[in-house]
């Protein structure tokens, strides 16, 4: 029976928790802007989702602070502030985000 069980947790495991990718586990530190196509800017948000206020622009190569992210919908939102100018913050999505 113990044989069994162990097995069968190992395969739950694998179909229930998520995809983790080590690299996007540590979010906390200093990160820019990327990927974002040349002739468009990545919206910083009020909050995690589309449905916020945009606060402003973000060019490719903007250095950000990243203090958190958490998982909205089928989007990865990041709370972040400017590298030079701390007190602006907001929410970002975390796949225009590079490792500086």
């Amino acid at each position: 029976m113990r044989k069994a069980i162990i097995p069968a947790l190992l395969a739950f495991a694998l179909v229930v928790l998520p995809d983790v990718n080590p690299a996007a586990a540590a979010t906390r530190g200093d990160y820019e802007v990327g990927g974002v196509a040349e002739d468009n800017l990545l919206k910083m948000r009020a909050g995690p989702g589309t449905g916020y206020q945009v606060i402003l622009g973000l060019p490719n190569g903007t250095a950000l602070r990243v203090h958190k992210c958490t998982q909205t919908g089928g989007t990865r939102w990041c709370e972040v502030s400017l590298a030079q100018a701390r007190a602006i913050s907001g929410f970002v999505s975390w796949a225009y985000l590079r490792e500086r």
